[in-house]
């Protein structure tokens, strides 16, 4: 069984894949920055029965759930009871001694279970409550999803604990608050807690479900049938409870002269962190990265350095790993670092190769964005248009290998070639099967290194 001392907490490590040769002249550094955290004390453990483990054994943790329960989850009336289901597994797939709660959303939030602005200590008796708690949901009312998250967030704050986590499950359009008070929500949340969201059906809207995520640093996903949500909210809740280390910042550190151009995860799935840097010191900035347990995730990190003659070599840019340490008023590093170099030769050959990971992950960015333009394309009725960038997609799509976006893409266009990209759209497509093309098209597959 295992014990959460010290040394079970991820070790973490920095790689850095790079050409670090410029032509004379040349300015812009390219890199792919590995991060990998093993050694921790859940995956394979906690994770597979986490209520055999005794309270402490895991990183403190808490998590709210929350359940969408407007009028639409009527229709079908199974909707409802299948989200009653995947809420009580995921109930069933927390740790003992993890704190939670369960919210109910409409136009407003409701606190479900324990009540009363608390969270409850997972244990035998209050998952039993809980699981009773939740047969009293039914369907009634609009849809306010920054309502949902404002009361997670003052519930998450209440805890004193390492790992602060969100579930959210909806199947409607947030037609009961503004875009903006949405938006508003978010950032208010943002580096407070991280969030899981799930759409369910084909009445949501895409947009809306992965904004949530991306503002949170989680994940997000369709469940089309209703009866695979237990299965997915079981799996969701496992991940969740194998998260060791919250709050992880990636801090970029530049020499005086050189810019960020952008910062980017690249997998497992596309996600912008170049807006999200905050100022760490002189030169120096940090990207949040989320919770961690044990994984790995790669980034693109672009810097633009000032011009230099052949033979000269410079750092180009210092990768490192820091946490919040609250009660230093500051951040703790985790010992891992790598660094960013460019190099100026007139060796053509050296200068101009392309390194293999950042070509990689440069076409799966681009992927995902085509993939994006395309069917907003074809929502518009601009048939030339959506052809070509979804012809384009295809083609990235073989090129790297991502057998899973080249089936997604091949249920909303016929390929007739695509080594070359070449498609026609396809007359009729599911609905569900452009919203799940939509919503994963930020998955990455990483490169054979």
């Amino acid at each position: 069984m295992a014990n959460f001392s010290k040394s079970n907490v991820p070790q973490f490590s920095v790689d850095v894949y790079q050409n670090e040769y410029l032509p004379e002249g040349g300015r812009e550094v390219n890199a792919v920055v590995t991060v990998t955290a093993t050694g921790g004390g859940t995956i394979g453990g906690a994770v597979a029965a986490p209520h055999l483990y005794s309270p402490g054994e895991g990183p403190s943790a808490a998590v709210v759930l929350m359940v969408d329960c407007s009028g639409s989850m009527d229709y079908p009336p199974t909707k409802m009871r299948n989200a009653r289901d995947a809420t009580a597994a995921a109930i069933d797939a927390l740790r003992d001694g993890v704190e939670f709660a369960v919210v109910g959303g409409t136009h407003v939030a409701e606190e479900v279970y324990p009540g009363g602005g608390r969270l409850a200590v997972a244990g035998v008796g209050t998952r039993e409550r809980a699981k009773q708690a939740l047969r009293k949901l039914s369907a009634g009312g609009g849809t306010a999803i920054g309502t949902w998250l404002r009361l997670a967030d003052r519930l998450l704050a209440s805890a004193d604990v390492a790992i602060r986590h969100g579930i959210l499950l909806t199947d409607g359009r947030n037609e009961h608050e503004s875009p903006q008070d949405l938006k508003a929500a978010l950032d208010a949340c943002a580096g407070r807690f991280t969030c899981d969201a799930r759409g369910v059906g084909t009445d949501w809207e895409v947009k809306e479900v992965t904004a949530v995520a991306s503002a949170l640093l989680g994940t997000a996903d369709i469940v089309a049938d209703p009866a695979g949500l237990a299965a997915d909210f079981t799996r969701m809740m496992e991940t969740a409870m194998g998260k060791e280390v919250a709050d992880v910042s990636l801090r970029l550190w530049t020499p005086v002269g050189t810019t960020v151009r952008f910062v980017k995860q690249v997998a497992p799935t596309v996600e912008e962190l170049t807006g999200r840097r905050t100022e760490a010191g002189p030169r120096a900035g940090d990207y949040p990265l989320g919770s961690w347990g044990d994984e790995s995730r790669d980034y693109h990190v672009c810097v633009e350095v000032p011009s230099a003659g052949i033979g000269r070599e410079m750092l180009a840019a210092r990768v490192s790993l820091v946490i919040p340490q609250p009660s230093a008023g500051g951040v703790r590093g985790l010992g891992a670092q790598g660094l960013v170099r460019a190099v100026w030769t007139d060796d053509v050959a050296a200068s101009t190769a392309i390194n293999p990971q950042v070509a990689h992950y440069t076409g799966q960015a681009e992927l995902a964005e085509v993939i994006r333009r395309g069917l907003d394309l074809r929502k518009e009725g601009n048939i030339g248009g959506a052809t070509a960038k979804l012809g384009r997609a295809v083609q990235l799509a073989n090129a790297s290998g991502n057998a899973d976006t080249a089936k997604l893409l091949a249920k909303v266009v016929d390929v007739v070639d695509a080594a070359t990209g070449t498609v026609r759209l396809k007359t009729k497509v599911e609905e569900a099967d452009e919203m799940t093309l939509e919503t994963r098209s930020t998955k990455t597959v990483r490169v054979k290194k």
